[in-house]
C-alpha cells in the first residue's frame, strides 16, 4: 500500500493474465500508477537538467516537437501528393512509349506505375499501425508501417530496377528505330514538374523534421519514419531517372544510334536498383528494432539521473515501435536509505516527467535496485 498522501497508487493485478491498471483503466507501470495530476509537483518535480554548452546533439538544437497527428497528416500529404503525381505520369510515359517505341520511357512508364503502387502500400501501412494494441499484440502495431515499407522497396528492386535493366537488355538485342521523340520530351518535361512537385512536398516535411545542423541525408539516417523519406528517396531517383532517358533518347537521335535509348534503360534501372537497397537497409534496421534518437537517449539520462532519489543509472535501453512509439527500459538504482514508498513515487515522478517531455515514449520499464522496506 501507498504511503498517506502518496502522489502514487499501488495496483495489484487480480491474476497473471491481467495487467495492472489504475483507476482510469488504463495499464500502467508494473505495481505502480501515478496520478498525472499530482505526479510532477512544484516539490516533487526533477530538476530540469541543463544542456551542454556547445553540445550540437542536445535538444536545444532540435526542431520544435510535432505531435503525432501533425506527423501522420504531414506524412499521407506527402503520399497523396505522390501517388496523384506517379499515376498521372505513368499514364503519359505509356503512351508515349506506345507512339515512339522507347525502351528507356517504356522503363520511366514502368518505374512510375510501381511508385504508385508503393504510395498505396505505404498509406496502408500507415492505417495499419494506427491499430490499438490487443492480446496478440500489447506494444501496438506500429511496426507494420516498417514492414510495408520494407515491401516497397522490395517492390522497387524488382518491379522497378529489374524490369528496366530486363527491357534495356531485350530492346539491346533486338533493336529498332525510334519515331520522332518530340512526344518523348513533352511527357518528360510534364513528369519532371509532376515529380519536382512531389520531391518539393516530401523535401519540406524532410526539413521541417531536420536538426539545424544536419543534411537531408542525415535526416533520412535518423529518421523513424518510412512513409517520408521513402517517397523522397523515390522521387529522387525518378527525376535522375528523367534526365537520364532524355538524356539517351536525345543522344540516340542525334548519333542515330539505337543502342543509347536501351543503354539509358539499363541506367535507369541500376538508378533504381540503388534507392531499392538504400530503402531496404533503412527500413529493415527499423523493422529489425532501431534505438530512438541518440539525442533523446542522452537527455532521458539527465532527466532521471537529476531526480534525488536516484543514486546511479545502468542500462538505458530504448527501442523504436513505430514513428511515434518508443519503448524505454532503464536500469535505475535509487538511494538505498530510501523507503519503497518514496521509490514508488520517485517513479511515478520520473514516468511523468519523462512522458511530458517526450509523448512517444508509451512504455517505461525501470529495473530498479536500493530498496528498502519500511518498518511494520
Amino acid at each position: 500500500m501507498p504511503a498517506a498522501g502518496s502522489s502514487c497508487e499501488f495496483v495489484n493485478a487480480r491474476n497473471d493474465d491481467e495487467q495492472p491498471r489504475g483507476n482510469d483503466g488504463l495499464p500502467c507501470h508494473p505495481g505502480i500508477r501515478q496520478l498525472r495530476e499530482k505526479a510532477v509537483s512544484p516539490a516533487h518535480s526533477p530538476k530540469t537538467p541543463e544542456p551542454d554548452a556547445g553540445a550540437a546533439s542536445t535538444p536545444a538544437s532540435a526542431p520544435a516537437p510535432v505531435d503525432a497527428a501533425s506527423k501522420h497528416a504531414g506524412a499521407k500529404k506527402v503520399i497523396y501528393a505522390a501517388l496523384v503525381a506517379n499515376f498521372a505520369i505513368a499514364i503519359s510515359k505509356f503512351v508515349a512509349a506506345a507512339f515512339t517505341g522507347s525502351a528507356a520511357m517504356l522503363a520511366e512508364g514502368v518505374h512510375s506505375l510501381v511508385d504508385t503502387g508503393n504510395e498505396y502500400l505505404l498509406l496502408v501501412g500507415i492505417g495499419r499501425s494506427q491499430r490499438a494494441p490487443d492480446e496478440w499484440h500489447p506494444f501496438g502495431y506500429g511496426k507494420t508501417l516498417y514492414f510495408w515499407a520494407l515491401i516497397v522497396a522490395a517492390s522497387v528492386f524488382s518491379l522497378g530496377g529489374g524490369v528496366s535493366i530486363y527491357h534495356g537488355i531485350t530492346s539491346m538485342l533486338h533493336p529498332k528505330p525510334l519515331e520522332d521523340p518530340t512526344w518523348n520530351y513533352i511527357v518528360l518535361g510534364v513528369a519532371a514538374l509532376f515529380e519536382g512537385y512531389s520531391w518539393h512536398v516530401s523535401k519540406v516535411e524532410l526539413v521541417a523534421r531536420k536538426h539545424p545542423e544536419e543534411s537531408l541525408w542525415q535526416v533520412v539516417r535518423r529518421s523513424k519514419d518510412p512513409s517520408v523519406f521513402t517517397v523522397f528517396i523515390e522521387d529522387s531517383a525518378a527525376l535522375t531517372g528523367i534526365a537520364i532517358a532524355a538524356l539517351g533518347i536525345w543522344l540516340g537521335h542525334i548519333l542515330n544510334n539505337p543502342y543509347i535509348d536501351p543503354a539509358a534503360s539499363i541506367l535507369i534501372g541500376v538508378v533504381l536498383l540503388a534507392a531499392a537497397v538504400v530503402l531496404g537497409r533503412e527500413t529493415g534496421s527499423l523493422l529489425v528494432g532501431e534505438s530512438a534518437d541518440r539525442a533523446m537517449v542522452q537527455q532521458l539520462r539527465k532527466i532521471i539521473s537529476s531526480d534525488p532519489a536516484v543514486e546511479k543509472i545502468g542500462h538505458l535501453l530504448t527501442m523504436q515501435m513505430g514513428p511515434n512509439d518508443i519503448l524505454l527500459v532503464a536500469e535505475v538504482q535509487f538511494r538505498g536509505d530510501l523507503a519503497v514508498d518514496t521509490v514508488e513515487l520517485a517513479v511515478c515522478r520520473l514516468e511523468s516527467a519523462i512522458k511530458a517531455q517526450y509523448p512517444p515514449i508509451r512504455h517505461i520499464y525501470f529495473g530498479s535496485t536500493g530498496f528498502r522496506r519500511t518498518a511494520s
